[in-house]
């Protein structure tokens, strides 16, 4: 029997009361600050109706350790643990524990509410969490050596999954960073050929046309063709596309010069270059050869209020021309090393999930009590 078993059986062996939240801890809103005052930096963070700080101030009304509930905005419902000094702004609640129930404890609980608390959204414009919603969440009230100890067991676990998320991230970043030195140094050598290989501009064995121009009301938040503009992440979705799966394209604007491959039919916007009616080359070849130039391809890039790429730039390339065969081989190779550095990025926000879930499932054990009759 853990310590934990042995306190219930000794404290509250035939349940535990369970009480509105209003009637264990104060519930208050904080108090609006001058959004024009607040620095980036600064010595006191001001929390309001986001996940992070609005901005920095030079005064305070919250002191350290202290739980708050974002009221306002899309993330109406967060729960934070605030470890330091703050302001607390108007869009936030901020609770604070009576004698009968501990800090950490009431964080742990209400923590646990916070995907009920964010369902709790009201409001057609900017969404909001009324304070009745709070007040009236039912809470168990263990004796308090029972809460402690609960606390002890959740605070230990948070500790040693922050412990081992940093020491993940740091060896799964020093392993990526080695894989991907190794692929562009194989990329390079493969794709680097002496003068008895013939070459052929860019422009002459592909064609390379700008994409067409979308509007943001145009666009859909979620659907079968991403739209790329000027930057390789999608600006939206679309209910059609211009452009077949596997298809390289380069970004002529905004994230000029970077270089993209779609394996699924996807529209390009105006700001895209695509490749297409290729003669010579196949699809993928074009994209990692593009790669070995991506330096170059940078470097001409017109700086300027927004930066350009030329597609003359592009056109004038001279890439190797090398039989079907040899091409593909080179993009079999190439593609197996991209996914071993795909696979050592998706570890780590997979371990870490795994590792949240782990937490999540133990803390709701926790947390959950025979009611008191």
């Amino acid at each position: 029997m853990s310590r934990l078993d042995e306190l219930i059986a000794e404290l509250c062996p035939d349940g535990v009361e369970c009480k509105a939240l209003e009637t264990v801890c104060h519930i208050k809103k904080g108090i609006q600050f001058n959004k024009s005052d607040m620095k980036d930096e600064g010595s006191f963070p001001v929390i309001n109706g986001g996940i992070n700080p609005s901005g920095y101030i030079e005064q305070y009304n919250q002191d350290e350790n202290t739980i708050t509930i974002s009221q306002g905005g899309a993330s109406a419902g967060y729960v934070n643990w605030i470890a330091v000094k703050f302001w607390a702004g108007a869009h936030c609640y901020v609770l604070k524990p009576l004698d009968s129930i501990l800090n950490r404890y009431l964080f742990h609980f209400i923590k646990s509410q916070e995907f009920k608390l964010q369902e709790c959204q009201y409001g057609a414009g900017i969404p909001a969490l009324a304070k009745s919603t709070v007040a009236t969440i039912s809470i168990p009230v263990p004796p308090l050596p029972v809460q402690r100890e609960i606390v002890r067991i959740l605070d230990n676990f948070t500790e040693l999954t922050a412990e081992l998320t940093a020491e993940l991230t740091a060896e799964l970043t020093a392993e990526l960073t080695a894989r991907k030195k190794q692929y562009e140094y194989y990329r390079d050598e493969l794709l680097t050929f002496g003068d008895d290989v013939p070459r052929a501009k860019l422009g002459d064995v592909s064609d390379i046309s700008r994409g067409v121009r979308v509007v943001k009301k145009q666009l859909i938040p979620d659907g079968t063709y991403p739209v790329y503009q000027n930057s390789l992440a999608p600006m939206g979705y679309y209910d059609k596309h211009n452009c077949y799966a596997n298809t390289t394209y380069v970004i002529s604007a905004g994230a000029a010069g970077e270089i993209g491959f779609c394996d699924k039919d996807f529209w390009a916007a105006d700001d895209c270059l695509v490749f297409s009616n290729l003669n010579g080359v196949i699809d993928k070849y074009i994209y990692y050869f593009l790669m070995t130039k991506q330096d170059f391809i940078r470097a001409n890039v017109r700086t300027a209020s927004i930066p350009r790429l030329s597609r003359t730039v592009l056109e004038n390339l001279q890439i190797p021309l090398l039989s079907l065969e040899e091409q593909r081989r080179i993009v079999s190779i190439l593609d197996r090393f991209d996914t071993l550095c795909n696979d050592i990025s998706t570890g780590l926000p997979a371990e870490i999930a795994a590792r949240q879930k782990q937490y999540e499932y133990y803390r709701d054990k926790l947390l959950t009590f025979k009611e008191l009759s």
